[in-house]
């Protein structure tokens, strides 16, 4: 059967009553739902309606995560709060963190909201673009399941902890720049073993300091098992600049942990020493930052489309007719499925049918039709 297109209303409604029945309040399933398609409308997949069951459901049903977010103001400054979310709705706890964020930069020029015991809260992008939709620059970041191998290391230790970015521009779409500080995520790995598309060369290093090639079910499992990592950005060694996405990746953890005492490295592994299954205690940050407090949203806008044309417009290389900018790629994604929907691989297919059944909800997908 292959792909089937299922339309934005049926996922929508179909995911907001599902969580709703595995005991997410109704205001709270609104946000989760829309940071989930959120990714599926710029294209981003692995962590989309991939994610939905295994990532969230299932995290919820085996009592990992909670589906109702105690969120914590632990500490809180004129421009700063730390917040504890008690293993709630990461995508709740990420919303309503940058939202306080944004009020504070609003006010003060600058806000940031460090985080403690949050789960795993979708794609970063979405936070940084609510802070460039409110005229800010937004940055965030999160640390992860320990999977990542520092340079000259061959043990996971980081997550692939993202160093988000969003500014404001004059275009159709903001600039936001959303990438994991690994050459890829654990979320592709996932996507990849979906699709039987292999391992990419150089993106995973196996306990002998050997690059990981092949299928790329084969090299998940190694991964979760511990004799295998993924690489960061830049390659195994330092020859292509792997200790770049290293030290990065060290910049994000320590954000991520150290400004709200969170927990890190093999610590985030989802497991206690029994093996048997425990919450993630993730840690992230939002920092928002007020254009109108510098020369104005709208100098900004301006000069920021202005500096991103100017890139556009250089000398392409050959076989090539355009330059692509941050967020631009995304954007027209949506252009392509705003009135159509979302292509369902048959494994997710599989796990929707499962929920609504197991749910006893009242809905007929287009691949059954």
């Amino acid at each position: 059967m292959g792909k089937v297109v299922c339309d934005w209303k049926t996922l929508h409604d179909f995911m907001v009553d599902a969580f709703k029945g595995v005991g997410v309040p109704a205001e709270d399933c609104e946000i989760v739902v829309d940071v989930i398609l959120e990714s599926d409308r710029r294209g981003i997949e692995s962590h989309g309606c991939n994610r939905f069951k295994p990532i969230y459901i299932d995290r919820i049903e085996a009592g990992i995560q909670n589906p109702v977010t105690n969120f914590e103001i632990v500490k809180e400054t004129p421009t700063t709060a730390v917040v504890d979310g008690h293993d709630g709705m990461g995508q709740v706890i990420g919303y309503k963190s940058m939202e306080m964020a944004i009020k504070k930069a609003k006010e003060y020029g600058m806000g940031m909201v460090a985080v403690r015991n949050s789960c795993h809260y979708g794609i970063a992008g979405y936070y940084a673009s609510m802070a460039a939709k409110a005229g800010c620059i937004g940055i965030t970041g999160t640390n992860a399941r320990p999977s990542v191998a520092p340079t000259f290391g061959v043990e996971g230790m980081f997550g692939t902890n993202p160093l988000t970015i969003g500014i404001p521009t004059d275009e159709d779409f903001n600039f936001v720049i959303d990438c994991a500080t690994s050459i890829t995520q654990n979320g592709k790995i996932e996507y990849y073993a979906r699709i039987d598309e292999p391992v990419h060369p150089g993106t995973v290093i196996d306990i002998d300091g050997n690059p990981v090639e092949g299928d790329a079910g084969e090299a998940l499992k190694k991964i979760r098992n511990g004799t295998a990592a993924l690489t960061t950005l830049g390659g195994i060694g330092e020859a292509l600049g792997g200790y770049k996405g290293y030290g990065y990746a060290m910049v994000i953890e320590l954000l991520s942990a150290a400004l709200q005492d969170g927990n890190y490295g093999k610590m985030l592994d989802g497991k206690d020493e029994n093996g048997n299954l425990v919450p993630y205690h993730l840690g992230h940050f939002f920092i928002a930052i007020d254009t109108g407090h510098f020369l104005g949203e709208e100098q900004t806008r301006k000069k920021a489309g202005e500096i991103i044309r100017s890139v556009r417009a250089s000398k392409k290389a050959p076989g090539h007719d355009h330059i692509f900018s941050a967020g631009e790629k995304e954007y027209n994604v949506w252009l392509q499925r705003k009135d159509s929907g979302v292509p369902i691989n048959e494994s997710v297919q599989a796990e929707m049918n499962k929920v609504r059944d197991d749910l006893k909800l009242n809905y007929v997908f287009p691949w059954e039709k």
